[in-house]
Order: C-alpha cells, then sequence, then structure tokens
C-alpha cells in the first residue's frame, strides 16, 4: 500500500468536491489534456515549458514533469491510503479500482484556467481512525507533523513514515515510533522552545533567505587569494522569503533540476536532500527570475556551471538510471 499527502488543485479549491463525492483529483489544462492521453511525456513538457505558471514563471522541465506524472498517479491509483489536512482535521480515504471520470471546468481560483479534472472514486472520507478515535491535529507527535501534511499537490511517504500514518489510521499503538530517538529529539525541542514555532519549510526558507544575504554581503569582490564574484541581493528584504516560498510552490515542492522531493530542515531524511537557493546564472545576481530551488548537494555539484548544460548531463543520468 503506498501512502499519499495530498491537496486538491490550487489553494485546495476542489478539496470540498473530492470529500463530498469520495476521490482523489488533480486537474490538466485543456490544451495538454491531449497529450497525457495519448502518453505523450516529451510534448506534453514542451507544451508546458512555452507557458508560464499563475505567477509568471516558466517551469522548469523537473516540475512539468511532475505534471504529467500527477494525473497518471491519480488515475491509475488502487488500494492506496490517501491523507489530506483540512485545519485540525486529518483525513482519510483508500482509492478504489473503479474507472475515473474526466471532467472539464473553469478553476474558481487563480487565473480561471480551463481544466480537465480528473476524480478517481475512493471509500468515503473519514476523519476518525479504524478504532474509532478522532484524527485531529493538534493531538499528533510533533514529529508527525512534519510528513503528514504538505503544500505541494502530493507526497508520497517514504517506507517508515507510511508505515506511521497506516498504524495511525489503523489505531495501532504508536509507541515504537515516538520512542526513537530522533521523535524524542523533536518532542523535548517542542516543548522548550518558547514563544512562534516555525515549522520545517518555514525555518528551511528563513535558513536560504539568511545564507544568500550573508552571501552578497561577504561575495562583494574583495581581494583574498582570488577575487570574489561580486553578487548582490536585488530583492527587497521583505519581499526575499515570500519570493523563496512561492518558487517552493511553482516547483511543486520539488529540485528545479533533478525533480527529487526538497526536505525541509528537520523533517529531513537525508541532509544532502535538503533544499538550497541556486542562481540559474550564477554571473547574474540573486534577483528575480534568476533564482530556483534545488536539492543541497545538486547545487554543490553544480557550482557555477551553466544551468541548462548542467541539467542536460543530470537528464542523461537519469535517463541511464532509468
Amino acid at each position: 500500500m503506498k501512502v499519499f499527502i495530498a491537496n486538491f488543485g490550487r489553494e485546495n479549491y476542489a478539496w470540498a468536491e473530492c470529500l463530498k463525492r469520495g476521490t482523489v483529483a488533480t486537474m490538466n489544462v485543456v490544451a495538454a489534456q491531449p497529450l497525457w492521453e495519448a502518453g505523450d511525456r516529451e510534448g506534453y513538457i514542451d507544451f508546458q515549458l512555452r507557458g508560464a505558471t499563475a505567477r509568471g514563471i516558466k517551469p522548469t522541465r523537473a516540475v512539468a514533469s511532475r505534471w504529467f506524472n500527477l494525473m497518471s498517479i491519480i488515475n491509475e491509483t488502487n488500494g492506496d491510503l490517501w491523507i489530506h489536512k483540512d485545519k485540525n482535521l486529518i483525513w482519510w480515504t483508500i482509492s478504489g479500482n473503479g474507472p475515473s471520470s474526466f471532467e472539464t471546468h473553469v478553476e474558481p481560483v487563480g487565473r480561471r484556467s480551463e481544466v480537465v479534472i480528473c476524480h478517481k472514486s475512493c471509500q468515503p472520507w473519514s476523519n476518525v481512525s479504524r478504532s474509532g478515535h478522532r484524527l485531529e491535529w493538534s493531538t499528533l507527535h510533533p514529529k508527525a507533523r512534519d510528513f503528514l501534511s504538505t503544500e505541494s499537490t502530493l507526497q508520497k511517504l517514504g517506507d517508515e513514515y507510511a508505515d506511521y500514518a497506516i498504524a495511525l489510521i489503523n489505531g495501532d499503538d504508536l509507541g515504537l515510533w515516538h520512542a526513537r530517538p530522533k521523535w524524542q529529539q523533536k518532542a523535548e525541542s517542542s516543548k522548550s522552545t518558547p514563544g512562534i514555532i516555525f515549522n520545517p519549510r518555514q525555518k528551511s526558507v528563513a535558513i536560504m533567505a539568511r545564507t544568500a544575504t550573508s552571501t552578497t554581503e561577504y561575495a562583494n569582490g574583495q581581494e583574498a587569494v582570488r577575487t570574489v564574484k561580486n553578487k548582490d541581493l536585488l530583492i527587497p528584504d521583505l519581499e526575499f522569503e515570500p519570493y523563496i516560498n512561492s518558487l517552493i510552490d511553482e516547483q511543486d515542492g520539488l529540485c528545479a533540476i533533478s525533480g527529487l522531493p526538497l526536505q525541509f530542515h528537520g523533517a529531513e531524511d537525508d541532509k544532502a536532500m535538503l533544499c538550497s537557493l541556486d542562481r540559474i546564472d550564477s554571473s547574474k545576481h540573486y534577483e528575480y527570475g534568476n533564482l530556483q530551488v534545488v536539492c543541497q548537494f545538486l547545487n554543490m555539484w553544480k557550482g557555477a556551471r551553466d544551468n541548462s548544460e548542467f541539467c542536460r548531463l543530470i537528464g542523461i543520468l537519469q535517463r541511464a538510471w532509468s
């Protein structure tokens, strides 16, 4: 059984309909749908790369490929656990084996695009565990809150977290996980941290902004053993973190180069996968249109290399390993 954490449409607009109908859903713009139906991944990606997101940001190839996969995941899901957070309630369902429905409508948010929405039938959504306990966000272990919600469209949980989610829904004893050192450390830090508690994504955005600011303060062309390239921060302070946050949204929580899921500080299981802010063109500044969020290890690998050439080489590796 796969376990997915999901939202449904921009600003989660399709959730009410999914709850009412007992479905999970995703959507494609009308013009892209025939390419998905034909299984034409490259044609679909090329089409999406010619457009822009609602915020006017051009999607990366990895993000466009992810969009292609989303409808396939929804259409093909069968017997999988789906979880959705709505305010203080945790809802869950199991996908069925019936056919999907494809319906055309105009989105009620954003640019009011005409889309084809795919609804896959599931069991009725429930906010009660199989043992009869109401599933409330506020009662979750602090560590579980790191992975039982997502700000992207959907996220497939790894084995450890998937097993926990299944146990939670079944109403099983969760002590096995809660006794683990990382879980205990998370619980203790949550008790001892005063004031505002930032979630892993918020913490990561702040770290990326602070790192970029420190980099620009240092790299102002001073002479040392070598000349450091001049790098300026051309985005106003109050706009910088919201802009980084919007990049993560537009990338659907994925690395802009590899398409791998980004991980956030405090919820990571592999530090190499932590998110890192990258200048697309390293000869330019930290400015609108020249930034992307990537996995930390790829940012180190890329260095000052040309972005297009680096992405091409990563693509060769991905195809060789697939």
